[in-house]
């Protein structure tokens, strides 16, 4: 049995599920210490547990990081052995399509300079090219690298992740950097793999303000959320409106050009949207702007699909969604986020499907800061549902604290760092197109349990 080669067809829709997979490696003497979802939250040991839980719960699809840092272990040179085991249970054994994320915000610790490296669009070319090649025909879905824009803020703008910089010029190095090495990951995979199915996948933003004084920062902020995208797909000429901007805050004119020549095709769009994080309100604070999340629900995502679409013209998927508090509030945003995209699909948007991401709850991205909030955004205590506090505790004290309840199966942390699975009452709520388990919901939680 090998996958679909379009898993994803327009004539219906289908239902992913996805596991948080962020993986980065500092370099030796950095302040952060390592993120590596897969270990945090217990998938690397119970791994064979959590795929089956996916594909018992109804999903088809399952969007799955491969951790370059560390199958990528010298150049030239990959351990496969983890990934051959894994892809072979979730394809041949379970029957899912799976998307490969290739890059999940780390690079392999020998590419010094991470996103910023000269050596890194090569880099990633070789690892994309190595990766389809052997998973030919059982793993043809792959997303060179999630989500540009978030890797542009934590590692380029905000000096969050490798390698590290800081400010609009570190934000245009590292997303030049990214656009390059997507564009050369592509060409890899298809000279590997004619028949793979290209899935790019971005963060979607919505910003707004009512301070009039911040109007421009705002247009500045819309206009970028898309820049990634545009200059991998070769849209960024002369004539587009952040060509200027770009040049100014040191993006290469060499560079400008070749990512302008060497447009290649994608076949699906992922649009990532979260309805209480991917709202931003900006506003100024002691003369310091901030952005506060807000929370819109599914118009938010509607208009995010819709402005997307008219945008690129081409295939979507919701390859990212969920809703951070309690399991009631999971299944109400599962409920309307799976209603919003059937009615859109209805009214003839081409949109694929959705994916709830993540399926565990999943290990805050401060956990590897020593407690340090490193999102660029302020939580707003009445559009949120995050029971964190603005002060975290101790890593050493074990995850509990730093734990994100938004996966359709609660972790619990025992006395000895051991979790505990359980499955939330949003799991029922997940939608399926074939019978995964037979009888109502509280079977069907009771099988995914049992899984």
């Amino acid at each position: 049995m090998t996958a679909p080669i379009d898993g994803f067809p327009h004539d219906r829709l289908s239902w992913l599920i996805g596991i948080e997979d962020t993986c980065v490696y500092p370099p030796p003497g950095s302040s952060m210490g390592p993120l590596n979802e897969f270990s945090l939250t217990g998938h690397d040991e119970h791994w064979r547990q959590d795929l089956a839980t996916a594909s018992g719960l109804g999903a088809t699809g399952l969007r799955y990081g491969v951790n370059w840092p560390l199958v990528h272990v010298a150049p030239g040179r990959f351990d496969w052995s983890s990934l051959d085991e894994r892809l072979e249970v979730a394809v041949n054994e379970l029957g899912l399509t799976v998307i490969a994320d290739l890059v999940h915000y780390g690079t392999p610790t020998w590419l010094d300079g991470s996103f910023a490296d000269p050596v890194f669009p090569e880099a990633l070319a070789e690892f994309a090219g190595a990766f389809a090649e052997r998973y030919r025909g059982v793993v043809d879905h792959i997303t060179p690298l999630n989500e540009p824009i978030t890797t542009a803020s934590f590692c380029g703008l905000r000096g969050v992740w490798p390698p590290a910089l800081t400010g609009w010029d570190g934000w245009t190095t590292v997303a030049v950097g990214i656009a390059r090495g997507v564009q050369r990951a592509i060409a890899a995979i298809r000279d590997a793999n004619p028949n793979a199915v290209i899935v790019h996948v971005e963060a979607s933003q919505i910003y707004e303000t009512a301070d009039e004084r911040l109007d421009d920062e705002v247009e500045l902020l819309r206009s970028l959320s898309t820049l990634p995208t545009d200059l991998i797909l070769g849209r960024v000429g002369a004539e587009h409106p952040q060509r200027g901007w770009l040049a100014t805050n040191g993006a290469a004119p060499e560079h400008l050009a070749e990512l302008r020549a060497g447009a290649p095709a994608i076949d699906l769009m992922g649009v990532n949207y979260y309805p209480d994080l991917t709202p931003r309100i900006l506003e100024e604070v002691d003369g310091v702007t901030r952005q506060v999340t807000a929370n819109h629900w599914s118009d938010g995502l509607r208009a995010v699909l819709l402005r997307w679409e008219e945008r690129y013209r081409m295939p979507m998927l919701v390859t990212e969604t969920s809703i951070e508090g309690s399991q009631q509030l999971r299944r109400e945003w599962l409920e309307a986020a799976s209603a919003t995209v059937r009615a859109l699909h209805d009214d003839g948007v081409d949109v694929r499907g959705l994916t709830w991401w993540p399926l565990l709850d999943f290990v805050d991205w401060s956990y590897a800061s020593g407690g340090r909030n490193v999102e660029e955004f302020v939580l707003h205590p009445e559009t949120s549902h995050d029971a964190r506090s603005e002060t975290f505790a101790d890593p050493a004290r074990g995850v509990t604290p730093f734990l994100r309840r938004m996966g359709l199966i609660e972790l619990t942390e025992h006395e000895d760092g051991s979790l505990r699975r359980t499955p939330t009452e949003a799991a029922p709520s997940f939608p399926r197109e074939r019978v995964a388990f037979a009888g109502d919901a509280d079977s069907d939680a009771t099988a995914a349990e049992r899984s």
